[in-house]
């Protein structure tokens, strides 16, 4: 296994979502799963990847579709979160490694659904929040939306927004950015 800061995990999750709160018994749950594995040396962005997760407990709904382009017959075809979780341990490495997300939300939620399904948590233990590292190194007064950020660090928007592969690698992005700056300038 290679060292654990060699590459930074970024991961971007799509979950099902309403215009309100979820509809009686529907929960919250993972519908894709965007990975994006960031050379921390060289800052380059590789293995761009979404999995598609099969709701257990939840259906999509349309506001969902029209946030993610997700649609509820793209999800069946998916694979059970269990053998998600299973390829980020086993093709990402993913208890070893640094990872990443923008919020806290993609923890917070891998965090429930795992705890709701009796699951290891797949992930290692040190999670950076690339928003708020954004906010903290540019100075801002909030956090601000993955776009603005891009906007910020003079990136364009690859791919289409709210899906999780597009996101992961958008927000790889955006930390190759931070961790450029933060090497060039002196401690």
């Amino acid at each position: 296994m290679a060292r654990r800061l060699d590459q930074i995990l970024v991961i971007d999750i799509e979950s099902t979502c309403w215009e309100g709160p979820p509809p009686p018994g529907q929960e919250n749950e993972i519908i894709e799963i965007g990975l994006c594995t960031l050379e921390v040396a060289s800052g380059d962005r590789r293995d761009r990847e979404s999995l598609l997760v099969r709701p257990e407990r939840s259906s999509v709904s349309a506001f969902c579709t029209r946030l993610t382009t997700l649609t509820q017959d793209q999800v069946d075809r998916g694979m059970g979160f269990a053998e998600a979780c299973g390829v980020l341990t086993e093709r990402y490495g993913s208890r070893q490694r640094t990872w990443a997300s923008y919020g806290d939300y993609d923890r917070r939620q891998f965090e429930r659904q795992c705890a709701s399904r009796g699951l290891a948590y797949p992930l290692g233990p040190t999670h950076l929040n690339v928003k708020n590292l954004l906010a903290l190194g540019l100075g801002l007064r909030r956090e601000v939306g993955m776009a603005e950020a891009l906007r910020l660090v003079d990136l364009p928007l690859e791919g289409t927004h709210h899906r999780g592969g597009d996101d992961a690698w958008n927000i790889a992005g955006i930390l190759a950015v931070l961790l450029r700056r933060l090497r060039s300038s002196t401690l």
